[in-house]
């Protein structure tokens, strides 16, 4: 169904909130990046992905929640329009930045999701807040409501194929499936631990030098 122009014009003013506040957002994880890097002499951060779903896609989730595509419900119901991606380097700087992100003032935490220490049935593992970016228009204040997820590269390369495989099932994953990506996840997650390990045996001789 098109949407009227009325209602379009409310939906394009209410998207490009969305992109000041991705823009808002992006700057200040690049500033505690560089911080943190001065600071402790390495950079925790492989690299940072931001995005702002598109149309088809916030209609296709409205459409999951028998709500039409207006700039109320989008607002409402779609909490995820603009994604950032924070993939770090060890399982302890993902954590560092989880701590960072929480003790930054212009960022406020609405929710945590520990998908590492609660993965999800697929096995699927990332640390999930959903915060809230203020930005300053006309002089009045409007949070916009983002979603950042947070893992080590092992885990990311994990997600991608999560996502991929998921994907192609309409409805539920089959068990023999499901089963598999979580034993493979496992492995995954045991490889981080291990990677961990041989930092901090770097970070010992490096002391020592």
């Amino acid at each position: 169904m098109q949407t009227d122009i009325n209602e379009q014009s409310k939906i394009d003013a209410y998207l490009e909130k969305c992109n000041y506040a991705k823009k808002m957002l992006e700057s200040q994880i690049e500033i505690m990046i560089k911080d943190f890097t001065f600071n402790h002499g390495y950079n925790p951060v492989e690299h940072v992905k931001g995005r702002i779903k598109t149309e088809k896609s916030i209609r296709e989730k409205l459409a999951k929640h028998n709500k039409e595509y207006t700039a109320e419900n989008i607002e409402k119901y779609v909490k995820d329009i603009v994604g950032i991606r924070i993939v770090c380097s060890f399982l302890s700087d993902v954590f560092d930045m989880v701590y960072l992100i929480s003790h930054t003032k212009n960022i406020i935490i609405k929710q945590r999701e520990d998908y590492i220490k609660n993965p999800k049935d697929t096995g699927y593992m990332s640390y999930h807040l959903q915060v809230l970016i203020p930005i300053y228009l006309q002089e009045h204040a409007q949070f916009i409501e983002c979603e950042i997820q947070i893992r080590t590269m092992a885990m990311d390369f994990w997600a991608t194929l999560d996502h991929k495989i998921s994907y192609k099932f309409q409805q539920a994953i089959p068990d023999e499936i499901k089963s598999q990506m979580y034993d493979y996840a496992q492995i995954i997650q045991e490889l981080d631990k291990k990677m961990l390990d041989l930092n901090q045996i770097v970070q010992k001789y490096k002391k020592e030098l």
